[in-house]
């Protein structure tokens, strides 16, 4: 227990800190000025979607995990308390800092197209997608990366001081004992009910009497997921990828009409790879590469961002906004022909984030002017060359740091759970290109390089980030939202760095998003109509829909962490030691 002294001393800190002129510092924790204020911390923080998730994760770090350890307890129990998304039979993305090596990585464990899988499978007999295929049929299905990345990442990088199983027990605990449904879990199930309850094996676990979701407050046990977690942590990745698991799944993507087998199960592996890197106003940046099209489209839009003085046009400003939307508009442009699976496609990412092809990208953008998405075209990088996810972000006591993004595509996926395991399963394969030129579920054109085949990985959005400064860690950041959380990440950073704002404000800032097609800026609700007839008077489309995102982020700031989770969903939580 910290002596009352040392928690004196912390707190006359803070407020010294407090205290000091903004010009002092360009993130401060408190402000006077500031209408939001993070969550603060000594040791150790989590900041996910879901509290009791969260808090697994705190406890891990308290009884002498790392940041590591932590996320894997967390991502596992976010498979039970957060069902929609946090998920066994999907993947995600993985980055991982190591202060005491210095060391940051990318941790691949994106789902695969079974080896059955081929270029046409989506289309109809008149050569057309099928949307019933690649969403909701066992065509839809990607082998899940997400039980193999955990384990590389323990493999790899655990503490040692806690093993698999201790890491795996809290989520087996909360599947038994049952969780209590919050607002947000009994709404989602309700929305959900219409696919859900198609399926038998998801029906008789998120409803009573197969149709009637459960209520707030009431208590959902999940006893096959139970068995499936003890599986995983007492046989490791095998428990899953092996044996009556594996059986399960295959049989019931097959029954939908599928292709996946049992030996595209066991040869699943996930892929450790190099960051994307880049620098913006002396700020290192760290994400995503692919098959994530972040990393590259993040430090791309950035390089032409940094030709603009954002903090004297002012956060949300029609100008800011305009020379954002542009940038957005020219990466997505590109990201449209260039990403794919570079274990299968060539991806120009050096040209794409050179500062050389940023400046001739800035030499088409008019200040007074918006360019419309007929006139944009895929770039030429390569002389240069030389919306249901969710995000936790961890950092512990001795810096090491942890950035994770992962998903099942839709809201519970393909809404098909393999019988006997718990296991809702993914319909990620829409993320392909059905065919070239034919936008997916979120608006996103595609081309050649993510055509669908046999062992490949489908073109994502996800950016799990992280930021430097001098070489030490700064910030780990980012979002779900599908095509939009490329924006939310790079607006994350913009409003830190530009815009000098603590992280709880950079988080309740009203957001953008402009993707090239549908020829629009899409803004949440509360940016000033002022505003918006200037943009409007540019030639911008502008469209207020929902909100978008739900950013996890946590900053040290002079030794203190400071974290905020997103207001935009509920029963979101940053929690610290």
């Amino acid at each position: 227990m910290r002596s009352v002294l040392s928690t004196i001393s912390a707190a006359v800190a803070f407020i010294t800190f407090s205290l000091q002129p903004l010009g002092a510092q360009e993130t401060p924790i408190y402000s006077f000025k500031d209408r939001f204020h993070p969550v603060t911390a000594q040791n150790g923080m989590v900041a996910s979607q879901e509290a009791v998730a969260t808090r697994v994760g705190v406890k891990i770090l308290k009884k002498g995990g790392n940041a590591v350890d932590a996320a894997i307890a967390t991502g596992f129990a976010l498979a039970v308390t957060l069902p929609r998304a946090g998920n066994l039979g999907g993947g995600g993305f993985m980055m991982i800092h190591m202060s005491g090596s210095g060391e940051t990585t990318a941790l691949d464990y994106r789902e695969m197209a079974p080896a059955a899988a081929f270029k046409d499978m989506f289309l109809d007999a008149e050569g057309n997608p099928d949307k019933q295929k690649s969403r909701f049929s066992g065509l839809a299905i990607g082998v899940p990366g997400t039980v193999a990345g955990f384990a590389a990442a323990f493999d790899k990088y655990g503490s040692g001081n806690l093993t698999w199983a201790e890491l795996v027990a809290p989520a087996i605990k909360l599947a038994e004992d049952g969780i209590t449904v919050t607002p947000s879990l009994s709404a989602a199930l309700m929305s959900a009910a219409p696919r859900l309850t198609k399926d038998p094996a998801s029906a008789a676990i998120f409803y009573k009497q197969s149709t009637v979701p459960f209520l707030p407050g009431e208590i959902l046990k999940q006893t096959d997921l139970a068995s499936t977690l003890r599986l995983i942590a007492e046989q490791g990745a095998m428990g899953f990828y092996e044996g009556k698991v594996a059986e399960n799944i295959a049989a019931k993507v097959q029954s939908a009409g599928g292709g996946m087998t049992v030996e595209d199960l066991a040869s699943y592996q996930p892929v450790w790879r190099s960051a994307v890197t880049g620098n913006y106003r002396g700020y290192e940046i760290a994400s995503m590469p692919p098959p994530s099209s972040g990393g590259i489209h993040i430090v791309q839009i950035l390089n032409m961002l940094e030709s603009y003085p954002l903090r004297e046009f002012g956060p949300n400003s029609a100008d800011t906004i305009h020379v954002m939307a542009e940038a957005m508009r020219r990466a997505y442009a590109d990201r449209s022909k260039f990403l794919g699976d570079p274990d299968y496609v060539s991806v120009p990412a050096k040209g794409l984030t050179s500062r050389d092809y940023a400046a001739e990208l800035i030499e088409t953008i008019v200040l007074e002017t918006a360019t419309p998405s007929t006139e944009v075209k895929p770039g030429a990088p390569v002389p240069y060359e030389s919306n249901e996810t969710t995000h936790f972000s961890v950092v512990d006591k001795d810096g090491n740091a942890v950035s994770n993004t992962y998903t099942l595509n839709f809201s519970y996926g393909v809404g098909l759970t393999a019988d006997g395991t718990g296991v809702l399963l993914n319909n990620e394969l829409d993320d392909f290109s059905a065919k070239p030129g034919i936008p997916n579920a979120y608006g996103l054109i595609g081309g050649t390089a993510n055509a669908v085949e046999g062992g490949k990985r489908p073109l994502s959005s996800m950016s799990p980030t992280l930021v430097f400064k001098d070489g030490e860690f700064h910030m780990a950041t980012g979002s779900p939202g599908g095509s939009r959380i490329i924006t939310t990440t790079l607006q994350i950073i913009l409003n830190v760095v530009d815009h000098q704002m603590n992280i709880a404000e950079a988080t309740a800032a009203t957001r953008i998003h402009n993707q090239w097609l549908p020829d629009e800026i899409r803004v949440e609700e509360g940016l000033s109509p002022d505003t918006i007839n200037l943009l409007e008077a540019r030639g911008h489309e502008i469209n207020v829909k929902n909100a978008m995102g739900s950013t996890q982020s946590i900053m040290r700031v002079d030794g203190v962490l400071a974290g905020a989770s997103d207001p935009r969903r509920p029963g979101a939580l940053t929690e610290g030691y």
